[in-house]
């Protein structure tokens, strides 16, 4: 290879290589004295849009930052390895979330995989602004990133991709704790999800009425009497009559239930151990369950 350096600025030249390529470098020394490091900074392929006055112009920017104490190489190789929000969503999901619960992770995954990442993944941690916040706010509400509506007999298991100012809101606050998490690893030094005003969540205030919850009953009741499986409708009663959690019903072992003092001791929630008093209804549904060994 050959380099032809400029008459007029120290340090800048075009490299020209066998096969034909020229790229404009500038040579110059990181740190003061002899023993500073000699370093080559690639500044572009030679043509558009690095024309050699071009590139002449930004050798000298780039040595008022070498003056000033800077390393344009070494600044570079931190660009590079600097982390997309695509990873540091893995990254969080592998090392900062481990405290919480397997529903919340699965609804995290969610919103990263379906929201998150195909909005902002390829962006850089440390590039994200609050312009981007309101971005995925605006885009997520809009339903820019829902699922298309399945055809008839399409549908596949598990949850459908939606928008909306919930999912919205959600995406927002997950963000937030993204951030968080990049500051305390030291990825950057600002949380700008931090304060984003989210829209309000619709608050649902349906209840079902006396007649809607007896002909429930009744069906329940016909829906085990046809499978000879009473455990999902006494799920749902129980459901009905503790005001519980599903997973906690769902979850619910023998051993948690204290018939003598007509409560659940659960060992664990998604607001830690907890007690949750039974009234004579939802022991009567407990009371009339079989119980199997090892089930």
């Amino acid at each position: 290879e050959m380099v032809l350096w400029d008459q007029e600025l120290r340090g800048f030249g075009i490299r020209a290589r066998v096969g034909g390529a020229k790229t404009c470098i500038l040579h110059y020394r990181a740190g003061t004295g002899r023993g500073a490091q000699l370093r080559t900074f690639t500044i572009g392929k030679h043509g558009s849009p690095w024309t050699p006055d071009k590139a002449r112009t930004e050798a000298k920017r780039l040595l008022g930052l070498i003056a000033s104490g800077e390393d344009p190489a070494e600044r570079r190789a931190t660009e590079r390895k600097a982390l997309t929000v695509a990873e540091l969503c893995d990254l969080y999901l592998a090392e900062g979330a481990t405290h919480k619960k397997p529903s919340t992770l699965k609804a995290d995954l969610g919103r990263i995989v379906h929201h998150i990442k195909p909005l902002l993944g390829r962006v850089r941690v440390d590039k994200v602004a609050r312009a981007d916040i309101d971005r995925i706010l605006i885009d997520v509400k809009a339903g820019k990133t829902a699922a298309p509506t399945p055809n008839e007999g399409e549908r596949k298991p598990g949850s459908i991709a939606t928008g909306g100012s919930g999912v919205a809101a959600q995406c927002v606050a997950l963000m937030s704790t993204l951030l968080a998490f990049a500051v305390a690893r030291g990825l950057r030094s600002d949380n700008p999800a931090r304060g984003v005003k989210k829209p309000p969540v619709r608050k649902m205030e349906r209840f079902l009425s006396e007649d809607e919850i007896a002909r429930l009953a009744v069906a329940l009741d016909a829906e085990s009497n046809r499978t000879g499986n009473p455990y999902p409708a006494a799920a749902i009663k129980l459901l009905l009559l503790t005001g519980g959690r599903r997973g906690e019903i769902l979850g619910l072992q023998w051993q948690h239930v204290d018939f003598e003092r007509q409560c659940l001791r659960l060992p664990d929630s998604k607001t830690g151990a907890k007690v949750v008093y039974l009234n004579a209804p939802a022991l009567e549904v407990l009371a009339g369950l079989p119980r199997l060994e090892s089930n």
